[in-house]
């Protein structure tokens, strides 16, 4: 009876199907395993005669395929980020000591001692090794760098806001590093050196306060004398105050563009005033006789910024100017009308300031840039100062505006004024104003000692070397740098005008050691810093620092390695640097059924897969990487559980046709 057979081909699959079920339950924690499924097909005996398989009973059944199901597992996180989980398509592509390679979805991997990363059977990892920031061809990942060498600072970005509102009078007139109270604002940074030494590099930002410098030298009256190379003699000057004709001065402040003014003082025993700008710092001896003798530099003062305007009286500080009983002098100052009795005994050219300082109120409403009416007796002889305030910068001559309207005398010229009216007066002497400081400031930079302020080292920074003096380092020192007061931007840096925030030009710091050259093209030097100030403003609000950033780092020790979305292995030293040392490869195939299971949740091309594709994860079709984390097991136990007893009912219902069929048997024996 042929029924026997049939039976014992499905005990024979029933039993295959409960030793699959059974592997996919003892499986259902292995890491990356994938389970399978029993496939059958029936068994029909040829039938070389007939007109169909009607007829035909059947001989059982075959297994025909255990099938792998490929669906993705659960990803569980780990503390480990060398656990690697593929979040899609592909295969780790694993290779052994003999270059067997296999594929895997369990990412289990650790270092070994040579550095390379492998699973747990010893088997080596495959990616594209990067080595210099150039992939190579496909290999085994390992991790090479051990340590990051340090990199000297050559890059600082710093932004900084200085509060607009900061007075420059306040600050100390003589300008020291180590006295907050002589510059606007100061902030650090670090630098590191070629060997990973950290030090620290302070920027003071110092405001120009509204002072010009007057240097007083001695002069005999007779002969030419040079200031900054340029000759001049008594024929360049006129006028009681010595004042430069214009077109000589020009030609000066073009040789030197530091130079305000220079005054010719001869009624007070031969002196030359040479007047800086605002924004200028000390000075040396500029002023020479003809012939290269220095001149004695007698006198260095600070002259306030503002107009000044002189207006001489006549006789002598102590003396009655004029008097009269019940006479009354009448003054106009920008529009207001000042009555100063005179009384009998007359009065003093100090009474009239007196008088016109009370009234300095009503005339600042009416002119806002007068700052002060004061008395100088400098010249020996009384005349009125009249200041205006330095942010006028130079203004008219005929803006105070000022007349004598009526009474016996004009105090100015000593002539009787009969019915008033002498028109506007003419101030004797007049000072050029200079706003040219307005918004400037100068920027210092110094390389700190940590242990000895006195050994701070002053930088160069910004400045170019002198002509015909190649490969040695600038002057020491400052540079300027000015805001725009609408907008708060910067308008000018060391002598370049800035047409936009995006344009400002980078600066070189350097200096850091005395035996420091400047080299032909040699920007990249490690003893040089390139300085962008971009962002840098003066608005109303407080100083302080935007951003700041320097690209040197210490030498680092590894710490980690961490892996991206994209296969990036990166490596993390402890110096905060970071280096990519490859890929992670991910395996797909055209056919990934076909895969020959080999053990250890691994997987072997065969003829029906086809070969390999490696490529990066994330690229084409392939699932992207997650660091730090394992695909689990894709068995559903309760699925599994309901297939055993699916399994257990058919092994009962064929022994049931095995006992059906003995039993037929042994009635036909006994008949």
């Amino acid at each position: 009876m042929a029924g026997f057979n049939t039976a014992i081909t499905g005990l024979k699959a029933a039993t295959t199907d409960l030793d699959v079920t059974g592997n996919n339950i003892a499986n259902s924690s292995t890491v990356g395993f994938k389970a399978s499924r029993t496939e059958f097909g029936d068994i029909y005996t040829s039938a070389v005669v007939g007109a169909g398989s009607s007829n035909v009973p059947g001989s059982g059944v075959t297994v025909t395929d255990i099938a792998q199901d490929f669906a993705a597992g659960t990803t569980e996180f780990t503390n480990s980020n060398l656990d690697l989980a593929i979040d899609g398509a592909g295969f780790f592509q694993l290779a052994d000591d003999q270059g067997g390679l296999t594929y895997t979805r369990a990412g289990a991997f650790e270092l070994d001692k040579d550095g390379f990363i492998v699973n747990k059977t010893g088997q080596y990892l495959r990616g594209y090794p990067v080595v210099n920031d150039i992939e190579l061809p496909l290999g085994n990942l390992s991790v090479s760098e051990k340590e990051s060498s340090p990199q000297a600072t050559y890059t600082m970005d710093l932004s900084v806001n200085i509060d607009s509102r900061k007075d420059a009078n306040e600050l100390q007139s003589l300008y020291d590093k180590d006295i907050p109270g002589s510059y606007t604002y100061s902030t650090t940074m670090e630098r590191i050196d070629a060997l990973g030494d950290s030090s620290a590099i302070k920027y003071n930002y110092v405001e120009q306060r509204p002072v010009k410098e007057t240097h007083t030298y001695d002069y005999a009256g007779a002969g030419a004398f040079q200031v900054s190379g340029v000759t001049l003699n008594t024929a360049d000057f006129t006028g009681a105050g010595g004042t430069l004709d214009d077109a000589v001065l020009s030609t000066l402040q073009s040789a030197d563009g530091r130079v305000f003014d220079v005054v010719l003082d001869q009624p007070s025993a031969g002196k030359i005033q040479v007047i800086f700008k605002s924004d200028s710092t000390q000075y040396g001896d500029l002023v020479t006789a003809d012939g290269g003798v220095a001149l004695t530099n007698e006198e260095v003062t600070e002259l306030t910024a503002g107009e000044q305007h002189y207006f001489n009286f006549t006789g002598a500080t102590s003396s009655t100017l004029f008097g009269g009983a019940n006479a009354v002098l009448e003054l106009s100052v920008s529009g207001v009308t000042i009555s100063i009795d005179t009384g009998t005994s007359g009065i003093t050219a100090q009474d009239i300031v007196n008088e016109v300082n009370a009234q300095r109120t009503t005339i600042s409403n009416t002119n806002s840039n007068i700052e002060s009416f004061s008395l100088d007796l400098s010249t020996g002889s009384p005349r009125m100062l009249v200041n205006y305030r330095a942010e006028g910068g130079d203004i008219s001559n005929t803006t105070l505006a000022m007349q004598v309207l009526s009474g016996p005398i004009n105090p100015f010229s000593g002539v009787a004024v009969p019915g008033g009216g002498t028109g506007t007066l003419t101030p004797d002497l007049a000072v050029d104003g200079d706003n040219s400081y307005e918004g400037t400031y100068r920027l210092y930079a110094y390389l700190l000692d940590p242990e000895d302020s006195e050994k701070d080292q002053l930088l160069v920074i910004g400045k170019n070397p002198d002509p015909g003096e190649a490969g040695s380092l600038p002057e020491k020192g400052p540079i300027l740098m000015k805001f725009n007061d609408l907008d708060g931007n910067i308008t000018e840096i060391n002598g370049q005008t800035v047409t936009s925030t995006l344009a400002i030009p980078q600066l070189t710091v350097q200096g850091f050691n005395e035996n420091d050259q400047i080299l032909a093209n040699n920007t990249d030097s490690q003893s040089v810093i390139k300085l962008d100030l971009t962002n840098t403003t003066q608005f109303a609000s407080d100083s302080i620092k935007k951003s700041s950033a320097q690209n040197g780092y210490p030498k680092g020790d590894l710490i980690g390695v961490s892996f991206g979305l994209n296969g990036e292995m990166v490596a993390s030293f402890s110096n905060g640097q970071n280096q990519t040392l490859g890929v992670v490869a991910v395996a797909t195939f055209e056919n990934q059924a076909g895969l020959q299971p080999v053990g250890d949740t691994q997987w072997a091309a065969s003829l029906s897969s086809g070969n390999a594709i490696p490529n990066p994860p994330g690229t084409g079709l392939n699932g992207t990487l997650r660091s730090g984390a394992l695909e689990q097991s894709n068995v559903d136990l309760s699925e599994q559980l309901v297939k055993l007893i699916e399994a257990q009912r058919n092994f009962q219902a064929n022994s049931k046709t095995l006992e059906t069929l003995n039993t037929v048997t042994q009635a036909i024996l006994q008949i």
